[in-house]
């Protein structure tokens, strides 16, 4: 079974999510912030990232940039409420291989996690 981790600051849209998606099959794990998503993948394997660009402190570009960095490859869809062709292109040259707007459709947030976890 895959495994995605969704890292937003809003727990309630996450948590909303993590259901969603345990319906259709994937385990799921939800963490708040740029640091607890660091850390969570330096200790855990998973298939995709969830990753929102807007939480405090740290933003999702840190964890693109942070995860470049350290050679962290991993599939990752940004989804944000705060989307702009600026964001997606940034998130692109960072590693993400999509961008989804919040709020989300579920039917195609779920045609973008099986594009990308099977691309």
């Amino acid at each position: 079974m895959e495994t995605i981790l969704i890292v937003d600051d809003e727990i309630n849209l996450s948590q909303i999510l993590k259901e969603e998606l345990t319906e259709v099959g994937y385990t799921v794990t939800t963490v708040d912030s740029a640091e607890k998503a660091l850390e969570y993948l330096k200790e855990n394997r998973i298939d995709l990232m969830l990753l929102d660009l807007n939480m405090p402190e740290k933003d999702g570009y840190y964890v693109l940039e942070t995860m470049e960095k350290e050679g962290i490859v991993l599939k990752v869809i940004v989804l944000t409420a705060y989307a702009d062709l600026t964001s997606a292109i940034r998130s692109a040259k960072l590693g993400a291989s999509d961008f989804i707007t919040k709020p989300y459709d579920l039917d195609e947030l779920l045609v973008s996690i099986r594009k990308v976890l099977y691309m």
